[in-house]
């Protein structure tokens, strides 16, 4: 279709600069809600709603940020409830965080500025080399006990 109103070159540009920039705003949506959290291996005996929550991070922010994100910062809601429309998230999200206190099931929130920090500090960890000798799991910083993959 842009090849209707536009030149072939003026076209081909727009489209690289649509797709560069539609795919930095999908990775700095997807981003802060999983990197620096732990990751499970298959074997890993958790339970579905502790395989969910310990493995995400919600974002917490008003209308624009759910707006922007288009309710992926509510990702631990998104996780357990996968069909759930987008504004029941928000709704639902002190009862599951409640639900998960009382099973003293840590629920990890951030707002989005320290998502991005916490996601770049984890990337920062692991581009480290390993410490000779010393390849042993990490524990994450968000869920006591539960080991982070190996570098």
């Amino acid at each position: 279709m842009v090849f209707l109103v536009l030149s072939p070159v003026k076209a081909v540009v727009f489209m690289i600069v649509q797709q560069g920039l539609f795919g930095l705003y999908l990775g700095c949506s997807f981003a802060p809600n999983h990197k620096g959290m732990p990751v499970l291996d298959a074997g890993d005996s958790s339970d579905f709603l502790r395989r969910q929550v310990l493995t995400s991070r919600n974002v917490r922010g008003g209308w624009l940020t759910d707006f922007v994100l288009g309710g992926l910062n509510y990702q631990i809601e998104h996780h357990l409830f996968p069909s759930m429309p987008r504004p029941n998230l928000r709704r639902s999200q002190a009862m599951i965080e409640g639900f998960c206190r009382e099973r003293n099931i840590p629920y990890c929130q951030s707002s989005l500025a320290g998502s991005y920090i916490q996601a770049l500090r984890h990337l920062n960890t692991v581009g480290q080399p390993a410490p000779a000798g010393g390849n042993g799991p990490v524990e994450s910083a968000g869920a006591p006990g539960v080991p982070r993959p190996r570098r």
